[in-house]
């Protein structure tokens, strides 16, 4: 005896387009780069974006372009990794906005290569804190106020060189491999609360944070060479991805993780 199919809520069917109308979103390190181009990206889909960075005149610059759009923009010079300034932001957020519906926890980093067995502790520590520790502040603080606007979506976004060993760059893989099991941990947690967390896995994307990489000929051609595509990708690329994730088209998708670089993660 066959069991028949669930209908599909009406509210659930797709829409014709990627839309964030009326939805409220923050960013983390949204002054340059992936950060940036997802906060424009969102109000271009119509979101009211809060953006947050240290650097409060780039941020500035960004909050024009998302009014330029009709959008309502949030500036929050706050550094992610100091927990108390995170708290103050979201809520800052909710209180300005009037709710919160998507977080991108775009901030994060690496700015050296060098072996484990020279590796100084100091430098490993950095990078887990800003990479990982403000992926855990944000999505925090940020959670109640997600399951209080009536559920809502976390993004975190990872890299590619935590799904597999990235020489030299071990603290960093080491860090975005604990983004996307924090992901899948706090997915399990939250589902069941309207929230849902996914992870956006960008590839070697050409942006200031990859300069150092760029800015070495043979580095940059051996990264490449593992690209099938040949080339790096555009901040403006994890765009789509973003969206995708934060609005009902992936409504009944969570815990997962979407890779965007190249073809890459497919290589033997």
């Amino acid at each position: 005896m066959s069991v028949p199919t669930p209908s599909l809520p009406r509210r659930s069917l797709p829409s014709p387009n990627l839309s964030l109308l009326g939805k409220v979103a923050v960013v983390t390190g949204a002054s340059r780069g992936i950060g940036q181009a997802i906060a424009i990206g969102y109000a271009r889909a119509g979101a009211d974006v809060a953006i947050l960075a240290r650097d409060q005149s780039r941020l500035e610059d960004v909050a024009a372009e998302i009014e330029s759009q009709g959008r309502r923009a949030l500036v929050l010079s706050a550094d992610v990794t100091d927990e108390a300034a995170v708290r103050e932001a979201v809520g800052r957020v909710t209180a300005e906005l009037g709710g919160l519906h998507v977080v991108v926890n775009n901030a994060g980093g690496n700015s050296f290569s060098v072996p484990i067995a020279t590796m100084r502790p100091s430098g490993w520590s950095k990078t887990q804190v800003l990479n990982v520790d403000s992926v855990f502040h944000v999505s925090q603080v940020a959670l109640p106020q997600l399951v209080a606007s009536g559920g809502g979506s976390i993004i975190n976004v990872a890299s590619v060189a935590g799904l597999q060993g990235a020489p030299y760059m071990a603290h960093y893989a080491a860090a975005k491999a604990a983004v996307i099991s924090l992901t899948q941990s706090l997915a399990i947690e939250v589902a069941s609360r309207g929230v849902r967390v996914n992870a956006l896995v960008p590839g070697w994307i050409a942006t200031d944070l990859t300069e150092f990489l760029r800015g070495d000929e043979s580095t940059e051609a051996a990264l490449l060479d593992r690209v099938p595509m040949k080339r790096w990708g555009t901040a403006e690329e994890m765009v789509g991805p973003a969206l995708f994730l934060a609005c009902e088209e992936s409504s009944f998708m969570t815990g997962q993780t979407l890779v965007v670089d190249g073809g890459l993660s497919a290589m033997p």
